[in-house]
């Protein structure tokens, strides 16, 4: 048993009772049931309405007490059945028909059938205006469901979506029941208010500071391809924010803690010198990045635009502040992702030919050393995104290299409220981070589209001033989501990422894992296809 600790971070207050394993394992390889996972989390989670699981805050939990239609393997990445015991599919993609396992129900008794699958995809497939529930960004050209019996369900959509099979697997479209679709979208960042039917349930929550699930006792539906089916082998998970990254370490590395999110490059060394194992996750989407917002005159020519982009020395970037785990970024999309193509003699850092392209785009430099034109400063701001890992230290290092060439980027660190605001509004923000992670070619438009993510702020997306757009990329991104042959979405994927750096509209930085660490004693650790973990497997040996 641990003892109690207390926890010194400005995080959370007081002390705090650990549990530990009630159960020991007598053989290492054997899983036993028993015991509480001691989960440090870096940041708190914001909306759980299943298509907001994309902050991986929310995934992790959303993880755990949801199921989905169908499982995505995350070695092979192909589709498997999980509450969709089968399907088939028409030759255009328009029509999916589930044949749902039996006996499936929410932790509230009500029954996971055809009605409540179809009732959450239409709530995800069109949102909900009056509950101020968004359309999920991994569902295409959606038009309605049908129930043709208790377990069977159709899906229909307007145009071809050759991605929303894989769209069944993934964190958002995390199954609920009906009266969690019913309660508005603000509602939904309590935690106790979403009922899945996943292996764990919500038990209780202080919100902001910590969050405790426990097993539930009945489940017995996991991927139908695991050996596993019944209960998980833990009795709970104790999630407690820790937003200070020397907290987290020795909390793990003192035995206060079984597993932690958000393992810096630089703390690698001190957790595997003790033998804790490290897990880096690929998230296999669009790359860290650093996305323009063309609609703001200072950054709407694209030589100045590729000026950056060749002034931007990622590989830099990565050798001083990451590690082996963090990829140099080759294009937009991970080197894992469906439909890579490596262009990274389009990303050549050259600042001859950055101060050549400014000096044609007629920006020279002032007494001061920022370049000028028309009275104007070639000066931007770009705000810290706190949930890409040493974000702050990657913007300041690609300010430091852009002031070689005499531009100014001004790293913001801001309120939440004004990162909301001001990050829809180009004048302010003529350039944001970016990054997605799925295991589909969709993800490209995810991040890319007007509709979805709209990264560059196109006219029709979140800035309701927007008057750019760029009807070239938009079909590209529209044939990635409904092209019917595998191949043609590989093509029109490549066709994105070559257009999209010929444009310079992204700055490719490093592919982003997600990195956490563990206790030697914590066993059976998994993740889905992106990099969130699941604890259904894991299990507390003795220690």
């Amino acid at each position: 048993m641990r003892n109690q600790v207390t926890f010194k971070a400005a995080t959370f207050i007081g002390a705090i009772s650990l549990l530990t394993s009630s159960v020991f394992a007598e053989d290492a390889a054997k899983p036993v049931q028993g015991g509480t996972l001691i989960y440090l989390e870096q940041q708190s989670h914001t909306n759980l309405y299943p298509p907001a699981g994309g902050f991986y805050p929310n995934g992790g939990i959303l993880n755990q007490i949801t199921d989905k239609l169908t499982y995505q393997n995350p070695k092979t990445l192909e589709i498997e059945p999980w509450i969709a015991d089968s399907w088939t599919v028409n030759a255009d993609a328009t029509e999916y028909v589930f044949k749902l396992r039996e006996g499936v129900t929410f932790s509230d008794g009500t029954p996971l059938d055809a009605n409540a699958v179809a009732k959450n995809y239409d709530t995800f497939g069109r949102g909900n205006k009056d509950l101020k529930q968004p359309v999920s960004e991994v569902i295409n050209n959606y038009d309605h469901s049908e129930v043709i019996d208790a377990q069977t369900v159709k899906f229909l959509f307007k145009k071809p979506s050759p991605g929303f099979l894989q769209g069944t697997s993934v964190i958002g479209s995390g199954l609920v029941s009906l009266k969690t679709l019913g309660l508005p979208f603000e509602q939904l960042g309590d935690a106790t208010k979403i009922i899945g039917s996943g292996p764990f349930v919500v038990a209780s929550e202080t919100l902001g500071k910590d969050l405790s699930l426990k097993a539930r006792d009945d489940y017995k539906w996991g991927p139908q391809k695991l050996t596993h089916q019944g209960r998980a082998y833990l009795d709970g998970i104790k999630y407690i924010i820790t937003g200070e990254d020397s907290v987290r370490i020795g909390g793990l590395l003192s035995g206060q803690a079984d597993f932690i999110r958000q393992l810096q490059a630089y703390d690698e060394k001190q957790v595997s010198d003790q033998k804790f194992p490290i897990y880096a996750a690929p998230t296999r989407g669009v790359n860290d990045s650093i996305a323009f917002r063309p609609e703001n005159p200072l950054v709407a020519d694209v030589k100045v635009r590729q000026a950056l982009l060749h002034a931007t020395n990622n590989k830099e970037i990565v050798d001083t502040l990451f590690s082996a785990n963090y990829p140099r970024a080759t294009t937009v999309i991970s080197s894992a992702a469906a439909g890579y193509e490596d262009l990274s003699a389009r990303l050549a850092y050259d600042p001859d030919l950055a101060a050549k392209l400014l000096d044609e785009a007629g920006w020279t430099k002032g007494a001061d050393g920022i370049r000028q034109k028309d009275g104007k400063s070639l000066s931007l701001a770009v705000y810290e995104s706190l949930p890409q890992p040493q974000n702050k230290a990657v913007l300041q290092l690609v300010a430091q290299q852009w002031a070689k060439i005499g531009v100014k980027l001004q790293v913001l660190a801001g309120t939440s409220g004004n990162i909301v605001i001001d990050t829809v509004n180009p004048e302010k923000t003529p350039l944001v981070v970016a990054e997605v992670g799925r295991a589909d070619p969709d993800v490209i438009k995810s991040q890319f589209y007007p509709l979805n993510r709209d990264a560059l702020l196109q006219k029709g997306g979140l800035n309701a001033k927007a008057t750019f757009t760029d009807a070239k990329l938009n079909g590209i991104l529209e044939s990635v989501a409904s092209g019917t042959d595998s191949a043609q979405r590989v093509a029109a994927s490549k066709a994105a990422q070559e257009y999209l750096l010929d444009q310079a509209y992204v700055i490719p930085i490093f592919e982003e894992p997600q990195v956490f660490a563990g206790a030697p004693y914590v066993h059976g650790i998994t993740f889905e296809g992106v990099g969130r973990p699941s604890f259904y497997d894991t299990w507390l040996a003795e220690h």
